[in-house]
């Protein structure tokens, strides 16, 4: 079946619920925007309130990198950071500009391209619907370098809309352990992500988000020993309004996954989290191994944010198995948020 036209509907209100072919356009200018008292906002409001991002990680026992580009209007940055779990080495680079300079994220979540630039540093994620591809281009002044391509055709997305406040709303579309080839090219040294065995994960979301809002996420990719692929992506505090966006994939097979409660210690950075789900799907534990954190306080603007990457362990418990998790790489996050 063909994904779903556009989200806005005749009406200019976002459609709610779960797309299991996609969504093939966020036409969120179509969108009847207004105040919570009812009042009707024009072009200029619609375009600074609309937020996007795009959030891909790699990941493998050998290399972990995260690479995101973020679009609030008032401004925009992108971040990459890379991690040698064998030898702890460690390094992240961050970029802002004001007002979206240089910065263009489309609105096809399939079949579009997001773009950073400042100076010599390049960021681009590209959606390619035909072939079924995204790829991630990184060039750094740094001389840190990442050509990956990652293959969708055999995965079902986590396509979902929810309510967000009392007049917004949020598009996400997730997915996770997708194959993934190419290079990194990192302190002297071109690694293969093939070679890696690395799997990829993708995050794309856009929307009329809380103007104040926080999340906590978990995300996995990893390959079990049967050689079978195993995704997923956890989160509560952003999108549960109705829906949630809470899934595993098993070699691309969706499989839905109730509530999830994360209980860990905002204050102690390299405590135990425990990630379990309302229907008994998810007992995990996550330690974190390292970090990537960021504070910002403008006068507008405000972020808390802190991204770990570390190790799972525990067992999620479906209908027909039980797939114990023995140190498998991924992330938790801790956000908070003002835009």
């Amino acid at each position: 079946m063909s994904p779903k036209s556009t989200l806005i509907n005749s009406a200019g209100q976002a459609t709610f619920g779960y797309f299991p072919n996609g969504v093939r356009e966020i036409n969120y200018r179509d969108f009847d925007l207004r105040s919570p008292m009812d009042r009707k906002l024009g072009a200029l409001a619609k375009r600074f309130k609309f937020n996007q991002f795009q959030f891909v990680a790699l990941v493998s026992p050998e290399l972990i990198v995260g690479v995101a580009i973020v679009d609030l209007k008032l401004v925009s940055n992108a971040f990459v950071y890379l991690y040698q779990p064998a030898s702890g080495a460690f390094e992240e680079f961050s970029f802002i500009q004001p007002f979206g300079r240089n910065t263009e994220i489309g609105l096809r979540p399939n079949d579009s391209e997001a773009v950073f630039r400042q100076g010599k540093n390049t960021l681009s994620i590209v959606a390619d619907e035909r072939s079924k591809q995204r790829r991630v281009n990184v060039s750094l002044a740094g001389g840190v370098e990442i050509a990956a391509q990652i293959g969708e055709s055999d995965c079902t997305p986590l396509a979902m809309c929810s309510r967000a406040g009392y007049q917004g709303w949020v598009f996400t579309q997730k997915t996770a352990a997708l194959p993934c080839v190419g290079y990194v090219a990192w302190q002297g040294a071109r690694r293969d992500l093939a070679e890696m065995n690395s799997l990829a994960s993708v995050d794309w979301t856009a929307g009329y988000m809380r103007g104040e809002t926080f999340w906590n996420w978990a995300s996995l990719s990893a390959t079990l020993a049967d050689g079978r692929r195993l995704g997923m992506n956890l989160a509560a505090g952003v999108n549960e309004t109705g829906f949630t966006e809470n899934a595993l994939w098993l070699d691309g097979q969706l499989i839905k996954v109730d509530m999830v409660d994360f209980q860990f210690s905002r204050y102690e950075t390299r405590s135990t989290w425990h990630i379990r789900s309302a229907d008994g799907l998810i007992d995990l534990q996550f330690t974190p191994a390292g970090q990537r954190k960021e504070k910002q306080n403008a006068f507008i603007i405000a972020s808390n944010f802190i991204q770990y990457f570390g190790l799972f362990q525990g067992r999620i418990c479906l209908a027909n198995e039980v797939i114990e998790i023995a140190d498998m790489w991924g992330f938790a996050e801790d956000h908070y948020a003002r835009w």
